[in-house]
């Protein structure tokens, strides 16, 4: 999919409740969940252990960890979307809604789908809420669906 770029606040406003952007397809590979899991020292075997997994999980395989797939927003979220209006400085304001629907299989490819749910103006800055969709290529049900809040700030927050 061609990143979709907006020029500033006033067009990204006009943009409120639709499909913004479909980033490209991302696999999630063992190599990156092993990864993970050192980073996080999360070393479940549903995640790290693909003979386990196999015999044992009822995904038949092993699956990625939840946060890896959280983690991914920003990444996944940049491939698809850009502002060109410029700011001081971008931050992940958090989550009010987090719902993991299918597990990822490792191999598996996914993407976000991001509508726009709002953007008004914070005290020295904007505050843009989307409902972040995560896909499965082949699985009908979505991966995970989040409502995320960023900031982008002209000056001091």
């Amino acid at each position: 999919m061609p990143k979709r770029t907006v020029k500033d606040i006033e067009e990204l406003q006009s943009l409120v409740g639709s499909e913004v952007a479909v980033s490209d397809w991302f696999e999630v590979s063992q190599e990156r969940i092993d990864q993970f899991a050192e980073a996080t020292g999360d070393h479940q075997w549903i995640h790290v252990d693909p003979e386990r997994a196999k015999r044992e999980s009822p995904f038949g395989g092993t699956i990625a960890h939840g946060y890896l797939t959280l983690s991914l927003f920003p990444y996944l979220n940049s491939q698809a979307f850009g502002l060109e209006q410029e700011f001081k400085l971008g931050i992940n304001y958090g989550l009010n809604k987090l719902r993991y629907i299918h597990p990822v299989p490792a191999g598996s490819r996914i993407r976000n789908r991001m509508k726009l749910i709002s953007v008004r103006e914070v005290k020295g800055g904007w505050q843009i809420n989307w409902t972040i969709t995560v896909e499965i290529d082949g699985i009908d049900k979505p991966a995970c669906v989040a409502e995320a809040i960023f900031r982008m700030y002209d000056g001091a927050p």
